[in-house]
């Protein structure tokens, strides 16, 4: 068996009247990413993880944010993709921790929805995932709640 560790991190600028998405859930607030897809950092770090443990580059290589493709896309549809990129070369999720940093809102309710989600996406246990939130307390463009910002770190086994 062979195991392979990835690291991903995504941020976004935060700004009035558009909807805020994380983890594939919605999430009742009134800022949400300015972005060219959905936005949704969480799942943005998870896809760079998961793609960096092979050393297949960046979320940014496989969907160009230059893209109408992508305009707009819901980032399950993208993790999904990454998923079948690892299995295509053998591989597979062992398990995801995510950090998510941000001051408002309070997301600890939205949590087991967003694992759930994250799961059911990757079609593995939901006990793989992991998923934490902080806040900057009040640090930085995080604190002054101008963005979001997310970490992954995932582990990949080949299949056996």
């Amino acid at each position: 068996m062979k195991i392979r560790i990835g690291n991903g991190y995504d941020v976004h600028e935060l700004a009035f009247g558009i909807p805020l998405t994380l983890g594939g859930v919605r999430i009742d607030h009134n800022k949400g990413c300015i972005a060219h897809s959905d936005g949704d950092v969480m799942l943005h770090s998870l896809c760079d993880a998961m793609l960096g443990a092979l050393a297949l580059g960046d979320i940014g290589l496989h969907f160009p944010d230059t893209s109408d493709e992508f305009l707009g896309i819901d980032s399950k549809i993208l993790l999904k993709r990454v998923n079948e990129m690892i299995k295509s070369k053998g591989y597979e999720l062992v398990n995801a921790d995510m950090t998510v940093l941000l001051q408002r809102p309070k997301i600890s309710s939205y949590i087991p929805d967003m694992r759930k989600t994250i799961a059911n996406v990757l079609n593995i246990d939901i006990e793989r995932i992991s998923i934490k939130a902080t806040t900057t307390e009040k640090l930085g463009f995080v604190g002054k709640e101008m963005g979001i910002a997310s970490y992954s770190t995932v582990l990949l086994q080949t299949k056996e």
